[in-house]
């Protein structure tokens, strides 16, 4: 199973990006789908998370300005990102709690993408 996420960029402070990440390989099903963000210097952290059925949490540093999708037919998880800070400047990694064809359920983790807010 791979994760691959994109949709980084650098981008003003009050900006938006929408991230994406597709799940691709032996899936027969994925539950909770995530995204995390590790700034420099610091430890990554869960930023949003949204399980099959659609429910969602947000950490408190982003409710209001990120929301996480997901499309199930595409195995592919979103955060749309509004109204940028400086601070959520990090690199974002989208995670995945897969079901594979062998029947076992496992945590998959994509590359990161860079997010940087600055003018």
């Amino acid at each position: 199973v791979q994760l691959q996420a994109s949709g980084g960029g650098l981008v003003h402070p009050g900006g938006s990006l929408r991230l994406s990440c597709a799940a691709s390989g032996s899936i027969i099903k994925i539950n909770a789908m995530g995204w995390y963000r590790q700034a420099p210097g610091k430890q990554r952290e869960p930023v949003a998370d949204i399980t099959s059925g659609g429910s969602t949490n947000n950490a408190d540093s982003v409710k209001g300005r990120f929301a996480i999708s997901r499309d199930n037919a595409k195995n592919t998880v979103y955060l749309q990102m509004n109204s940028l800070k400086p601070e959520d400047t990090a690199v974002y990694y989208c995670s995945a709690r897969v079901v594979t064809t062998g029947l076992r359920v496992e945590d998959y983790w994509g590359q990161g993408t860079l997010v940087t807010v600055s003018s």
